[in-house]
């Protein structure tokens, strides 16, 4: 009952942080030109919240392994609203950019949530359980964009204020209600364990560790053909299908139902019958058949169906994943392999903007989805040989 009170509470804590998030995010650009920022500054702005995750994420995670989850938690929150705030008084384009950064340093925190649900969870239980931080995902950006959209009416200063709120009402449920899950219980337990080198160059060196490894490279490439579909998908709705701003917002709202309701009903039933590497190999050739079919969607219906596997197929990765990372480490690691994996995922959306707008500049409105699925039909081999073939021999680190 305890573990579930937990889960209950970290779920909200994720669910209030990505609703703060997905308020502002569909109006950042719009912000940004009312201080006379062009499209490439406008790009960098929110390159830089990746760029700044890609240095934030792993270093929370490994902080949260040393000392606790709950306190930096508490900072990340911290920083959040702080970055919340910048955005609301903001009276540059420097401040925005200062903003976002702050932002993206402390906003890596999804990482540490992560570790928290794999403290209080058993293993058999993990991949349903990481399921709800890909749920808090799905609901927060089905109903944050539209209560955005709505408050800018009044002003871009109104939401980013929302926002800050919402970020302080997070910081007081997690101070007041969200129990430590690295209790004195564990870290008498993991006191005699081998702390991992908290250094670049060691989290680096994780990178070729034996089935971790391979698994990190997952979700890198993984990342790489989702946040392309994700960075230039309303470019794609009006360059092929003609459709509005309000209109691509239906459709993404769609996707998010897709994965929420894949997290909740689906995984756990996934987790209960194949391991997570089959489940892997498996979501990753859905996907890639979903991405190839999205390049070549001749009309709304059309796309609506093709949606169904790349939103499935995503919603199952995302989770499954980290899942099986966070089995494959001491527990003295898990809050610095979960933040490497977001790192490499914000690495990801630094990549995929640029290389996904320039494919579809000189390549068609088909190219981005083919490249997905390329990337993903290499990828689903890579799983085959590196990690699912290994799974038969590998013992999971558990001290």
């Amino acid at each position: 009952m305890a573990n579930k009170k937990m889960l209950v509470s970290i779920f909200l804590i994720v669910f209030i942080d990505l609703l703060g998030f997905s308020l502002i995010l569909p109006l950042l650009p719009f912000y940004a030109e009312t201080f006379g920022a062009s499209p490439i500054l406008v790009g960098l702005l929110t390159a830089v919240y990746a760029a700044a995750q890609l240095i934030g994420a792993p270093l929370l995670g490994r902080l949260s392994d040393r000392y606790g989850r709950r306190p930096i938690l508490m900072i990340s929150i911290a920083g959040n609203m702080l970055g919340f705030v910048l955005l609301a008084i903001a009276q540059s384009l420097e401040m925005l950019f200062l903003a976002r950064a702050l932002a993206g340093l402390t906003g890596g925190n999804i990482s540490v949530a992560q570790a928290y649900i794999s403290d209080v969870s058993e293993p058999k239980d993990r991949g349903k359980a990481l399921g709800l931080i890909g749920a808090a995902f799905g609901l927060g950006f089905i109903i944050g964009p539209a209560i955005g959209g709505i408050l800018g009416t009044f002003g871009f200063w109104v939401p980013a204020t929302a926002a800050a709120v919402l970020s302080g009402i997070n910081f007081l449920l997690v101070f007041f209600w969200l129990p430590e899950s690295l209790t004195v219980e564990r870290r008498l337990a993991l006191a005699n364990t081998t702390r991992p080198p908290f250094t670049v160059k060691a989290m680096l060196q994780t990178l070729k560790r034996p089935f971790v490894g391979p698994l990190l490279h997952t979700r890198f490439f993984f990342g790489l053909a989702f946040s392309m579909f994700q960075s230039i998908f309303a470019l794609y709705a009006q360059y092929r299908l003609n459709l509005n701003g309000q209109q691509t917002g239906y459709v993404l709202a769609y996707v998010g139902v897709l994965s929420a309701a894949t997290q909740i009903l689906v995984i756990g039933k996934l987790n209960a019958r194949f391991t997570d590497t089959q489940i892997i190999l498996a979501a990753t050739i859905i996907m890639a058949v979903g991405l190839g079919a999205w390049a070549f969607a001749p009309n709304v219906i059309a796309l609506l169906i093709v949606l169904i596997p790349i939103a499935v197929g995503g919603g199952v990765l995302n989770t499954t994943i980290n899942s099986a990372m966070s089995k494959a480490v001491a527990p003295i690691e898990i809050g610095g392999i979960l933040g490497l994996a977001a790192s490499l995922e914000s690495l990801t959306r630094v990549i995929s903007p640029s290389l996904g707008g320039l494919m579809l500049e000189r390549l068609g409105t088909a190219s981005p989805g083919i490249f997905g699925a390329i990337i993903l039909i290499w990828l689903a081999t890579y799983v085959a040989r590196k990690v699912l073939h290994k799974e038969l021999h590998f013992v999971p680190v558990t001290s």
